[in-house]
């Protein structure tokens, strides 16, 4: 059993590299049993996003409990959020609860994982992500210890939980059959079961296969270290770049979003918000999305400019401005910029800068301007 249960999850490790989501039914990963219709909700103790300790006992008034383990980065749980609210918003008045919790361990998130999203699932974010959104259901943390989604078993991100009064578990599975939210499901699962509960049915089907990200459990930490050795032993490197070739840059014949980002190593703010533009090209540059360096530093400092970019593992493209006159940099850059470092835009194909800043860039809005746009989008 012991080899069996390696197994499954060397399956789960090998599919989370390829793929951050994938359909699985509840058999899938033993090690993580998921609860059984007819059983009894296990008790928990859990943070919430606004300061409070919930348990079971928190919903006993409830006449139905709903329990939907979500998180913040993953497409599927993001196309699924308004839905929750609206799902909320239906049934509170009839004696239903709904309560969400995270399952992950924050730490057991790629960055490349975080390609739809602009927040990870730490326990801050997930403040965040509820003051966002403005959630008007209970959001819990359980990245610390996992015990309570060990308990219950969700197997992806939506896992949705119905228990009865007597919190006995009488639906548990997808939310409905349409992850688009563009688009309108034929099956609404959760709700079928809820309205059946309510009016003393039986629910007509128990269970379903739940289609979203894979939960992030803890033994996973190892393959998001794999992956940060698997960056860093990438090639580095730093092209020399002419007027013609910045304005051939700036004109964006692709089909990416380009994020551009022109600093100096004799400049104290670019050096410090360099790794940010890591972080962001690693989360997104596996969509249509590409980050380009440009360092105006002297032409003569290529050696040093080099050094610096193997220091933080800058693999993306990365150029040094060939001409010693800064001006023609500014002006061919953007005739807005004023000349201070550093200083960032957002390309669209075509050449339409969408977003400049001269200055640091706020991390956390340069991610929801990315993943906001068009280009991108939260949801496959």
């Amino acid at each position: 059993m012991k080899s069996k249960s390696l197994f499954f999850l060397f399956i789960s490790l090998a599919l989370d590299l390829a793929y951050p989501r994938y359909s699985v039914s509840s058999a899938t990963l033993e090690e993580h049993k998921t609860l059984e219709v007819g059983a009894k909700a296990p008790n928990f103790s859990l943070p919430g996003v606004d300061g409070k300790t919930y348990t079971l006992a928190s919903f006993k008034n409830a006449q139905i409990l709903v329990i939907v383990f979500t998180c913040n980065h993953c497409p599927t749980a993001q196309a699924y959020e308004d839905r929750i609210i609206q799902l909320t918003k239906d049934y509170s008045k009839k004696g239903v609860a709904v309560v969400a919790i995270s399952p992950n361990d924050p730490n057991s998130v790629n960055l490349n994982e975080l390609g739809y999203s602009d927040l990870s699932d730490s326990y801050e974010e997930m403040k965040l992500r509820a003051k966002q959104k403005r959630y008007n259901f209970p959001y819990l943390y359980d990245g610390k210890t996992q015990s309570v989604s060990k308990a219950y078993g969700p197997i992806a991100t939506p896992h949705i939980f119905v228990f009865n009064k007597e919190r006995t578990l009488a639906y548990h599975g997808r939310i409905d059959d349409m992850e688009n939210p563009a688009k309108t499901p034929t099956s609404l699962d959760a709700r079928t079961a809820i309205e059946a509960l309510l009016n003393n049915k039986k629910v007509p089907v128990a269970t379903t296969k739940v289609f979203g990200c894979s939960i992030k459990w803890a033994e996973k930490k190892e393959v998001v270290q794999k992956v940060y050795e698997k960056w860093a032993s990438e090639p580095v490197g730093v092209e020399m770049i002419d007027e013609s070739g910045l304005k051939d840059l700036l004109k964006n014949n692709s089909d990416k979003l380009r994020l551009i980002n022109i600093w100096a190593t004799w400049c104290g703010p670019c050096v410090t918000e360099f790794p940010d533009f890591i972080t962001i090209n690693r989360m997104y540059r596996g969509r249509d999305f590409e980050f380009v360096s440009i360092s105006a530093d002297n032409p003569s400092n290529k050696e040093k400019v080099l050094k610096f970019l193997i220091k933080h593992q800058a693999s993306n493209s990365n150029f040094l401005f060939s001409v010693d006159d800064k001006y023609k940099l500014i002006d061919i850059i953007d005739p807005k910029w004023q000349g201070a470092l550093p200083y960032s835009i957002l390309v669209e194909p075509g050449g339409k800068i969408v977003y400049a800043k001269q200055g640091t860039i706020d991390p956390e809005e340069m991610k929801r301007v990315i993943v906001d746009n068009p280009l991108i989008g939260r949801y496959y």
